[in-house]
């Protein structure tokens, strides 16, 4: 084990478990609505959202762990000449952009970084050290095919999402030999309400249709099996790897693609959690 995992390892690596506390002492945040790498319509600060500062206000305590605030300057001097890689869906993306901006504290210079079929990502150029997302929401490889006949059925089917199963998202394919560290995340994708019965996912192994179909549930068992065992076999044993799991759904008053909006100031409580089915 490297001095890099020491240091970020020394907790139990089950963080997940613990609670949020309210700190009104924390510090002041590392960066305000002029970074560079926020994404506009994403920007809180920015577009004056109400009650950033309580937001900003609470801490996740794990438990039987004490997790530092995280020290830019100390972390880029720990990666020093490494590069580190996002892959999966928004909520990668959006730890990406504030991990970025957090970042640019300790080297102003720092420059957006769109390389290997990243989405978005940085280059500090005082310490050599990339870190970049790379948008895979499925992982892998999927495309639209639209319905070939014009003749209506009692389905409505617009056409397919072809998933296969054993190839990689191209935006991910190339980068094994880049990385040291590799964070993956998926799941948000995986629900009815991103491919409904009209444009359902129909996945496909060797280049043939999988018989009997997959279900949306067992295709994502299939999709992670295979995405495994690329990552055990053709990643670099020495590359560090994380998997992040799913944030609960967070709308208030209609989902994402429903007018829904996200006006919690505090953490949801167990009954208030909605996961993807």
């Amino acid at each position: 084990m490297n001095r890099i995992e020491e240091h970020y390892l020394d907790c139990k690596v089950e963080k997940s478990i613990g609670h949020w506390v309210l700190n009104s002492t924390k510090g002041k945040p590392f960066y305000d609505d002029t970074c560079p790498f926020h994404r506009n319509a994403w920007n809180c600060l920015k577009n004056k959202r109400d009650n950033m500062v309580i937001i900003n206000s609470w801490k996740w305590v794990p438990k039987d762990c004490k997790l530092e605030r995280v020290d830019p300057w100390r972390f880029l001097g720990l990666m020093r000449n490494r590069n580190i890689g996002f892959v999966g869906d928004s909520l990668n993306e959006n730890f990406l952009v504030s991990f970025l901006c957090i970042l640019r504290v300790a080297d102003e210079g720092a420059k957006k970084w769109k390389k290997k079929g990243a989405w978005r990502g940085a280059y500090f150029p005082k310490y050599n050290v990339t870190v970049a997302y790379h948008r895979a929401v499925l992982l892998a490889k999927y495309k639209w095919n639209p319905k070939q006949s014009v003749v209506s059925d009692e389905n409505e089917l617009k056409g397919i999402y072809r998933v296969d199963v054993d190839i990689l998202a191209d935006e991910w394919s190339s980068i094994a030999d880049f990385y040291h560290v590799l964070v993956f995340n998926t799941g948000h994708w995986w629900g009815y309400d991103k491919f409904p019965k009209e444009t359902p996912l129909v996945f496909y192994r060797h280049g043939q249709p999988i018989s009997p179909p997959l279900g949306l549930l067992d295709g994502f068992k299939v999709v992670l099996e295979n995405m495994v065992h690329h990552i055990q076999k053709e990643i670099p044993k020495n590359t560090l790897k994380f998997w992040r799991l799913q944030s609960p759904r967070h709308f208030y008053g209609g989902d994402w693609n429903q007018n829904g909006s996200c006006l919690f100031d505090r953490p949801l409580e167990e009954d208030q959690q909605q996961w993807s089915e």
